[in-house]
């Protein structure tokens, strides 16, 4: 019984103690003086729709919003910290906040940051700024190579993957109807399709993990033809395969069994109330070649869609290895999707989440420069995944070789998570990521979606005045010049020092390769 219902029964009993103690002693009566707002702001609790706290948890829940509304500050701490104990992603969280409400998002005082630390970081603006972009603009890419029979026009900010199971329904519900009503894609997560991921008829990017949940055999391997059901819906617009994650590179998603609900498991065709754990690797193949044969296979079973696959880098030359395979089966993906090893919302093993995984910037550089150098990055659209939170985040995506971008912690702040860290045992008090029905009728889907959509245009545009600020008339005219960062207190770079470009088809012949490719290809053979 949780606190909600557990009010409703106390407000109850002292009404019907105060009604029979008043036969005997009429002064009793006083006491509704003291219970009654009390109950009357319960009341008001339960039945608004705005804040799951309140909901969930009428009259003492306000307590976190009286802090908030003396001293903003005050919840901005009560967030994760760096090593050194300080706060990290504080002013990014309220400016989630702002924007998924609406509310003014600007800030007293100039920067909070500290611009003479190393790691600082900045665009370059102009003093002729470019006033050609629309407020209500919102940009697309195109996402389809030369076998892709139905490409996608993706947004340039999307929702990255939060399985139901991990998520709540209403959360699910609340971010595809948000995608619906702004126009981009929600991604699904390893934990299937379910039918509030179909409900509101947002556009999904379907991911198959470790795993297949929903498309899987009943020893558990990958199912052709339940693949082929779910991925012809029209809802469907692209299908995601999961090497990887930030939150846990090298281990398989985890789904506890308390969460593992009698629903949950008949959509991903597993027994209910055990631990559900993903393979870390996949059995559908086991080589790069294997790899390409899936992705070929995938394609003509969606009828044509987009395919792609998502990894957290970890080798490197495992990654060249799957690029010289797309070259010599001459099958190429339409997208991959690179995740930060700092990234991740859902429960991990400390030392994977810690110490596991190359950090998005570096990930992403060399995915791009690799498939640069193999000249295969006209075919492939890159997707940035791993603490995406504001326009400047894209515009560092953007600068480092990314087409668009995925964001999981700000799509679930927006939806109201508050960081409460219950993700794993079922508590989560917004009722963003729990299975428990109580709990989840705090999240008012209707509410909530309008955040997200709110949150994702805002965010768009700001990038898109950040990019008018510093003179370009394109996103696509971002380049690593653009964007500096302080070395040290005298020392400053631009993207383009620290990470140096690759010439387009350098890595094709060796006598073209650059210095920090070569031990790759020492004994090994050239694709010609």
């Amino acid at each position: 019984m949780k606190v909600r219902e557990k009010f409703i029964i106390l407000s109850i009993v002292l009404i019907v103690v105060i009604i029979i103690i008043a036969q005997f002693w009429t002064p009793i009566w006083w006491g509704f003086v003291v219970i009654g707002p009390l109950i009357l702001m319960g009341i008001i609790d339960i039945i608004q729709k705005k804040h799951a706290i309140k909901r969930n948890f009428p009259v003492i829940g306000r307590m976190r919003y009286l802090l908030e509304a003396i001293r903003p500050e005050i919840m901005q701490y009560f967030v994760e910290t760096d090593t050194q104990g300080r706060p990290i992603n504080r002013i990014f969280r309220t400016l989630i906040y702002q924007r998924s409400k609406k509310v003014n998002d600007t800030t007293p005082f100039g920067t909070q940051a500290d611009v003479y630390r190393a790691g600082y970081e900045w665009m370059d603006h102009s003093m002729y700024v470019q006033n050609t972009y629309d407020k209500h603009d919102s940009p697309s890419i195109l996402i389809g190579g030369k076998d892709c029979k139905k490409p996608y026009n993706a947004s340039l900010l999307n929702i990255s993957a939060m399985s139901f199971g991990s998520l709540s329904k209403n959360a699910i519900l609340a971010l595809n109807k948000g995608a619906k009503i702004g126009g981009f894609a929600h991604n699904s997560g390893e934990g299937g399709l379910s039918p509030y991921h179909l409900k509101h008829g947002g556009d999904l990017i379907w991911q198959i993990g470790t795993a297949y949940f929903g498309c899987r055999t009943n020893e558990g391997n990958f199912c052709p033809d339940t693949f082929q059901k779910g991925a012809r819906k029209e809802q469907v617009k692209m299908i995601e395969i999961k090497l990887s994650q930030g939150a846990k590179p090298g281990h398989g998603g985890v789904l506890p069994a308390i969460k593992n609900t009698e629903e949950i498991a008949e959509i991903r065709h597993v027994k209910p109330h055990i631990d559900i754990l993903s393979p870390p690797s996949h059995s559908a193949f086991s080589n790069p070649f294997e790899m390409m044969e899936f992705i070929k296979q995938l394609r003509e079973l969606s009828g044509g869609k987009p395919i792609g696959f998502k990894l957290c880098v970890g080798k490197k030359e495992e990654f060249i290895d799957i690029c010289k395979a797309m070259i010599e089966k001459g099958i190429t993906p339409d997208f991959i999707t690179v995740d930060g090893g700092e990234g991740g919302t859902g429960a991990a093993p400390v030392e994977f989440s810690n110490s596991i995984g190359m950090p998005l910037r570096e990930g992403l550089v060399f995915v791009h420069d690799t498939l640069v150098g193999f000249d295969l990055k006209d075919e492939i659209k890159i997707i940035a995944s791993g603490k995406i939170f504001s326009g400047f985040h894209m515009v560092r995506a953007k600068a480092l070789g990314a087409d668009l971008c995925n964001s999981a912690r700000a799509m679930m702040l927006s939806v109201g998570c508050i960081q409460a860290r219950e993700c794993n045992i079922n508590t989560c008090p917004t009722g963003v990521a729990t299975q428990n029905k109580s709990l989840m009728k705090g999240l008012v889907v209707e509410e909530k979606s309008q955040r997200v959509a709110n949150y994702h245009d805002e965010t768009i545009h700001s990038f898109l005045e950040m990019i008018a600020a510093a003179g370009l008339k394109h996103h696509d005219e971002i380049e690593r010049k653009h964007v500096n960062r302080r070395i040290g207190m005298h020392t400053i770079a631009k993207y383009n020092e620290i990470y140096p470009a690759i010439k387009k088809g350098s890595l094709l012949n060796k006598e073209t390769i650059p210095n920090s490719y070569k031990e790759f290809f020492i004994d090994k053979v050239l694709i010609n």
